[in-house]
């Protein structure tokens, strides 16, 4: 049984920072691409950023690139979004999310996905 689990959320000042770690078990993380996606309230989900299963190549969503970096820890079987320069904007629930099929290259689409954590809530004041 595949589980993400994400948790780092919380409420920050603009311009502050969050890592948001995603422990993945239940599957041979080191062969699988990764993502995270944001809802915000009222708004569909939207990609935020993906790192393909070797982590040799990485995207973002325009709007946080230079500011929110993906990364993974084979080792640890974690994900992380580290999220600098934070912006009220940036409030949503984050999900991080994982392929059903090995080896695959980063991938931008929700449909993309197969498993899914239950998200973590993170609040940007002004």
């Amino acid at each position: 049984q595949v589980q993400l689990v994400e948790s780092g959320g919380g409420l920050v000042q603009a311009g502050g920072s969050l890592r948001l770690p995603c422990a993945a078990s239940g599957l041979a993380f080191s062969y699988y691409a990764m993502g995270w996606f944001r809802q915000a309230p009222g708004e569909e989900r939207e990609f935020v950023a993906s790192i393909s299963w070797n982590g040799g190549s990485t995207v973002y969503q325009d709007s946080v690139k230079g500011r929110f970096t993906i990364s993974r820890d084979n080792a640890k079987n974690t994900a992380y979004l580290q999220m600098n320069s934070l912006k009220p904007e940036d409030t949503a629930v984050y999900y991080c999310a994982a392929p059903g099929s090995r080896y695959t290259d980063t991938r931008t689409r929700p449909a993309s996905y197969t498993y899914w954590g239950q998200g973590t809530q993170v609040t940007v004041s002004s």
